[in-house]
Parts: structure tokens; sequence; C-alpha cells
């Protein structure tokens, strides 16, 4: 049993996930210890003025979009895009983005699903129920297929993208290293120690490689989070009843 668990076969996304999630853990702490020690009366610098610029953006998102029922909701939604940012920008430095599996995607449609749901159990108590049998009873079968929606939605819309463009990235690297062999075909190839390999191949690739690596990586990846978040917050939105935070006398009034 124990000679199984040692030879698992996990993939080199996941491997890549829990080494982004051991940065960000790290970096949490230091942080922490940073502002622990950090002057109230003085302005941050470095690290601790750009985390508070991040805290400041995701709580102005989460009012604009939620309001005030859910006031540490910015820290949620902060959480998730720094490690699904970091997971995109992970590619750039050659190891696997852990986007690329479905599994990751997954976990992090599986998270918002949840949020909408216990939000809308919070504020509703038991007529969450209802939500499934109206208007009428017998569309109940609809509703609870309808309810995965946006779990499905944001699983695959993040999976797709990723994975589209690891598949050009492919492509292209493929097409790029025949055609510099074709070129360098002159060149001797697998030959021994450092010259081990077929060097033709390696002349073209790399550089355009390398710039639609980071559009992908960086300027995509930067897209895709605003937009998982920013779908995160509207459905959360959505289940947080429209007077919530309104007097007794501003009801009477409105």
């Amino acid at each position: 049993m124990f000679d199984n668990f040692l030879t698992l076969d996990i993939s080199g996304e996941v491997i890549s996930s829990l080494v982004v999630m051991t940065i960000i853990m790290i970096l949490v702490f230091v942080i922490g210890y940073k502002a622990r020690r950090q002057n109230p009366l003085e302005k941050p610098k470095g690290l601790l003025l750009i985390v508070e610029i991040g805290v400041k953006f995701f709580d102005d998102l989460s009012r604009d979009l939620i309001g005030t029922a859910l006031p540490n909701f910015g820290g949620f939604i902060m959480g998730i895009a720094v490690y699904l940012f970091s997971t995109f920008i992970f590619g750039l430095i050659g190891f696997p983005s852990p986007t690329c599996s479905m599994a990751i995607p997954l976990s992090l449609g599986l998270t918002s699903f949840l949020a909408i749901h216990i939000t809308s159990a919070r504020f509703t108590k038991w007529s969450y129920f209802k939500r499934y049998i109206e208007p009428i009873p017998v569309l109940l079968p609809i509703n609870l297929i309808s309810m995965w929606a946006p779990l499905l939605s944001m699983t695959m819309r993040l999976f797709g993208n990723a994975i589209a463009g690891w598949t050009l990235l492919t492509i292209i690297e493929l097409a790029l290293r025949d055609l510099s062999a074709a070129i360098f075909k002159f060149m001797p190839t697998d030959g021994t120690g450092i010259l081990a390999g077929n060097w033709n191949e390696m002349f073209l690739f790399p550089i355009p490689k390398a710039i639609l690596s980071v559009y992908f990586d960086l300027f995509s990846g930067l897209i895709q989070t605003f937009v998982f978040i920013l779908l995160t917050t509207i459905f959360v939105g959505q289940e947080v009843p429209e007077d919530y935070g309104i007097s007794t006398l501003e009801r009477r009034t409105a």
C-alpha cells in the first residue's frame, strides 16, 4: 500500500498548482509579518503598498456589485484572483500551467458555485429550497439541472481558454521546429554530450513562442482572471436581497 502511494501518478499541472499555493502561503506569512511591524502612522511601501492597493481594489469591486451585505467578500475574490493569475503566469517560466488540467478550473468553479448557494441559503434561510419548485413544482427536474449552469459555464470558459492557448502554442512550436529542421538540415543531429539532440530544430521557435507565451499567460491570463472573479461577484450579488440593509422607515418611504 505504501509503495502504491509513493508511485502515485500526479500530473505536472497539479504539482505546479501545489507549488503556486506554497509560494502564495509563504508570501502571506511574509506580508503578515511586515504588516504587524509596520508603523500605522507611516505610509506603506513596497510589497505592503501593492497589497494595500489590491485589497482596496477588490473591496471596492465587492461593494460596487454586492453592497455592504458581504463586507469580507473582497478578501475572498482577492484570494481567488491571486491564485488564478499566478497559475497563468507560472507557465512563463516553463512549468506546466495548472489551468490546463480540468481539475483546477473545476475546483475554482466549485468554489464559486458553493459561494453562490451558501450566500443564497444564508439570506433566504429555508426559503432557499423554494427556488427549485418555482414558478410551479413540476419544474423541479429542470431547476435542479439548471442550477449547475454557472458551474459548467465558469469551469468550461476557464479551461477552454487555457487549453486553447496551450494548443496554439504547441502547434506553432511544432511547425517552427519542422521549418527550422528543414532550413538547417546541414547541421549534425543526435550527437553526444551537450550536443545530443536535434539542434537544427532549435533556431526558429524560441522567440515567437516566448512572445506568444507572454500574451496567453500574462495578458490573456489577466483578462480570464478578471472575468472569473467578476462573474463570481455578480452571481453571488444576485443572491443578496435587493432591500438588504434598508431600514424599516426607508422601506415605508420607498
